[in-house]
């Protein structure tokens, strides 16, 4: 009986891509077990957004080469594609597989088991098609992940993911059908759809990224659609009143910002300005008042100063986030700010770092406290004991009640506990 383990680092695309790897080795007649335990294969997911993201995957390869020096490691993800010849040279590697051919992960691996050798399979980029990966479980049993775009074509001038990732493509709108149909059947009632740039989906073809949604919110079964990350200039007039009109959309809209600062987001090759950004927000809020906006800020950027620094801080304040991701502004080789002059010292990077986790801990707070008196629905996920369960929220608000997972239900909200909500059940709603 062969086994495997995998580890997964990065995003939620790479957490898609890396299960429906592991199912793939499951079909072969492998047997997963986690992560650390003694495994005969070890599939490692990488990230190379940051530097961090670099050190941790390549640590975590040698790691296991250490400590199970009979295994043989697969590697694959973003790192993978970019470092794929230094990665195949490592310890124990066998296969370097890049963002590409995952669906032939099993294949390749036996064969370079055969030969007794490492393939590196990492695939050139350029025309790729989308590949079309099978996931069968999810995150819990009741959201399932849909990756329907792949790739990026922005090239803001700090982020390597254009060169790792490669060109946009899109799932085909029959196969976006197919699939929201076969995890509705599954059971699952919640479906996040993702990808590296969610707003690129349907370029070059008739579609829409609001086409896909409504085929994933009238699939018979799904209770509720939750969007990844957005670029704010997708959102107008047409594409809030559209998402408005879908009752088991998820109020939650996590748009990218980065900075607050009209130069700062010049130099970062972001194609909007403060103020249309702001637009946005209140252009969702106009049409779903009730809605939760979430993003994330870089700390740091190259010649970024105290003033505008400030100018991110108050910005954020004015926009009300529901929460924000902060991220120290990381060095990428190859990207056009890994040159620009008047890099900020790291010291300086940690300061406002702590300062913007400081404001977005006060703005989560603060939106949590008016869920109080309110009514929510909660899809419940996680049992906590004494017959209470955790749930979210369409706005994603962690709420813990009294009920049993998978329950979907209205809930009066009674108190917090810091950012956790508490309530009551009302009754059990289908929407």
């Amino acid at each position: 009986m062969k086994t495997i383990a995998a580890y997964t680092l990065g995003c939620k695309v790479n957490q898609y891509d890396t299960e429906a790897m592991l199912e793939s080795f499951e079909r072969a007649g492998y047997v997963s077990v986690p992560f650390g335990q003694e495994a005969d294969v070890y599939l490692i997911n990488t990230c190379t957004v940051t530097g961090t993201g670099d050190q941790k995957s390549l640590k975590t390869v040698r790691r296991m080469a250490r400590l199970h020096p009979d295994c043989a490691i697969v590697v694959a993800g973003c790192l993978a594609q970019r470092e794929g010849e230094a990665i195949a040279r490592m310890d124990n590697v066998r296969l370097v597989i890049g963002v590409q051919r995952r669906a032939e992960v099993v294949s390749l691996l036996e064969r370079a088991l055969a030969e007794n050798t490492t393939i590196n399979a990492v695939a050139p980029l350029k025309g790729a098609d989308f590949e079309s990966l099978f996931v069968s479980r999810h995150e819990g049993k009741t959201r399932a992940t849909m990756k329907i775009q792949e790739g990026c074509d922005r090239y803001c001038s700090y982020c390597i993911i254009p060169t790792v990732r490669g060109p946009v493509r899109s799932m085909p709108m029959e196969s976006v059908r197919a699939e929201s149909a076969r995890l509705a059947a599954s059971g699952y009632r919640e479906i996040v759809m993702t990808g590296i740039h969610l707003a690129s989906y349907g370029r070059g073809t008739q579609e829409r990224l609001i086409d896909a949604v409504r085929a994933v919110h009238d699939t018979e079964g799904v209770r509720r659609v939750r969007l990844g990350s957005l670029e704010p200039k997708i959102v107008d007039e047409e594409f809030a009143a559209a998402l408005a009109a879908m009752p088991g959309l998820a109020r939650q809209f996590h748009l990218s910002m980065q900075s607050g600062s009209a130069g700062v987001l010049k130099r970062m090759n972001r194609r909007y300005t403060p103020e249309g950004y702001f637009a946005a927000c209140e252009t969702l809020r106009r049409y779903m008042p009730d809605c939760a906006l979430t993003t994330d800020v870089i700390a740091g950027f190259p010649g970024e100063t105290e003033a505008e620094f400030a100018e991110t801080m108050a910005f954020v304040e004015k926009c009300r986030f529901a929460r924000i991701h902060v991220f120290p502004y990381s060095r990428r080789t190859g990207t056009v700010a890994d040159g620009m002059p008047d890099q900020v010292p790291e010291n300086v990077k940690h300061e406002r770092t702590q300062k913007l986790i400081e404001l977005g801990n006060k703005l989560e707070l603060t939106y949590v406290s008016y869920m109080i008196g309110t009514v929510q629905r909660v899809l419940f996920e996680q049992p906590v004991g004494e017959g209470l369960a955790e749930g979210y929220t369409g706005p994603y608000v962690r709420v813990r009640a009294k009920a049993a997972p998978g329950e979907f239900l209205n809930v009066r909200i009674t108190g917090t506990d810091g950012t956790l909500a508490i309530g009551e059940p009302l009754a059990e709603d289908g929407r």
